[in-house]
């Protein structure tokens, strides 16, 4: 299957979704670790296929090292997803999220805030890079 710009933002209205019904059943409050387990379990309920706490590789200068960076989740392979649990996004969420796509090579990632009143109003945030503008529209 080809990726392109309506997949991705398809399979990113789905996993918002599945945040929102997370979200809708346990409200705001709790640990990070809480809400990406039911993430996940919401993800699969759905048919999504994901991988979390994926190890994102750090390149320097033709060398390769071994960190401790990881990814929350990875849908269907192409989707990168951090989640938070905490009083707000700052901008270094967005940073770290970015870094992560640019490093996983992957043209589309969302940050979503359980911490919140309302996922689809304040809880979530899309970000793409390069990688997303350079995809077949359809």
């Amino acid at each position: 299957m080809q990726v392109t710009k309506k997949y991705l933002n398809e399979l990113t209205f789905k996993v918002i979704g599945c945040a929102i019904e997370v979200h809708k059943h346990l409200g705001p409050g709790l640990l990070e670790s809480v809400y990406e387990k039911c993430f996940m379990k919401e993800l699969t309920l759905q048919g999504i296929a994901f991988r979390n706490q994926v190890w994102v590789p750090l390149q320097y200068k033709g060398l390769e090292f071994d960190t401790e960076l990881r990814l929350d989740v990875l849908v269907e392979e192409i989707l990168c997803v951090e989640l938070k649990a905490q009083e707000g996004l700052l901008p270094v969420h967005d940073a770290i999220l970015l870094s992560y796509m640019q490093m996983l090579e992957k043209p589309k990632g969302i940050l979503i805030n359980f911490h919140c009143t309302n996922i689809f109003k304040g809880g979530q945030k899309t970000l793409v890079n390069n990688l997303f503008s350079i995809l077949p529209e359809e």
